[in-house]
């Protein structure tokens, strides 16, 4: 009898920090066959060749976590970006995927798609319910056009398109950079740097008093693949048609000081946290509720300071290997 043919699953963003946690996470179950493409291998942004992808490689499900993503002043410096390529990319791979025959899609959001003041804990229906934080709202509107985009195809053409919307990630493959990344690799940078030259005292951005969430990658990859393969009638005893997004987080908040003490006692960086308040604070807090996904059987195993050194280790070994290169 004829060995029947793996699933074959293109991870769209392979590269970043979550795309690479999902590849992980499928690779050691072992059962499914990833397709991965570099941006040099394939463009998102173009059309034709999402179309050409598509067409010749019998892909089943579609995990997609492609992305411009960056931190504050990332959002607020490059708007038009952020809003262009992060529209062009789900639009391309989505509509593709619909063309192709595709029925499973998995697609990769944010917090920020929620109001700037909304209730906390944030609950899923809170989407559409008020302004957003201005200073990444071009980003946002991409991320809930990408939600209602696979809502809109799940009701008109019977596809099972689903969106998960993680708090803020941190762990292997961030983005280092000193000023376009994400406060945790941003922190984790500015530490080492400052011990590394024995400085007496580095810069927190802001009051450090508004509140995050943080959750490991690794446990959103588990995430990720646990609700695709979930039954459709499963994932629809949580979800509804108009609202399909699910929330992923840790249930738990610090206040960004609270989160750089932690990252500073991991760096061993022992001088002074000082405050630059003429750098914005961002939205006051971000606390999601992740009840729904929670009762379909995930919660988060990672611990955050567990975590945090994991990911000073893995910066380490960024900083070298861009040394020795």
């Amino acid at each position: 009898m004829a060995q029947s043919r793996k699933k074959r699953v293109f991870v769209a963003g392979h590269r970043g920090m979550v795309g690479s946690a999902i590849v992980r996470r499928l690779e050691a179950d072992g059962d499914v066959d990833v397709v991965k493409r570099s941006s040099s291998e394939l463009d998102l942004t173009n059309q034709s060749a999402v179309r050409e992808f598509f067409s010749v490689q019998r892909i089943d499900h579609v995990y997609l976590a492609a992305a411009r993503v960056g931190g504050i002043h990332a959002n607020d410096t490059y708007p038009g970006q952020f809003i262009y390529r992060n529209l062009m990319i789900e639009s391309n791979v989505i509509h593709q995927a619909l063309q192709t025959g595709i029925e499973h899609l998995m697609f990769l959001g944010s917090s920020c798609i929620y109001p700037k003041h909304a209730t906390q804990p944030i609950v899923e229906e809170a989407l559409l319910t008020g302004p957003l934080e201005e200073t990444n709202e071009p980003y946002a509107l991409a991320k809930i056009a990408g939600i209602k985009l696979c809502e809109s195809y799940n009701r008109q053409y019977g596809v099972d398109y689903r969106s998960l919307m993680p708090t803020n990630l941190y762990g292997p493959g961030d983005n280092y950079h000193p000023v376009n990344s994400h406060v945790i690799p941003a922190l984790i940078r500015r530490f080492h740097e400052a011990k590394e030259s024995g400085a007496p005292s580095t810069a927190l951005w802001g009051t450090g008093q508004v509140r995050r969430e943080f959750l490991h990658v690794d446990d959103l990859a588990m995430a990720c693949v646990l609700t695709m393969n979930l039954p459709k009638d499963v994932y629809y005893s949580v979800a509804t048609p108009r609202c399909s997004h699910l929330n992923v987080g840790s249930s738990t908040d610090f206040t960004v000081l609270e989160i750089a003490q932690m990252v500073a006692r991991v760096v061993g960086f022992t001088g002074r946290i000082e405050h630059d308040l003429s750098k914005p604070d961002g939205t006051p807090r971000k606390l999601m509720s992740s009840e729904k996904l929670a009762s379909l059987g995930w919660e988060p195993r990672i611990d955050l300071e567990e975590g945090l050194l994991g990911a000073y280790e893995a910066f380490l070994e960024a900083e070298a290997l861009a040394v020795a290169l």
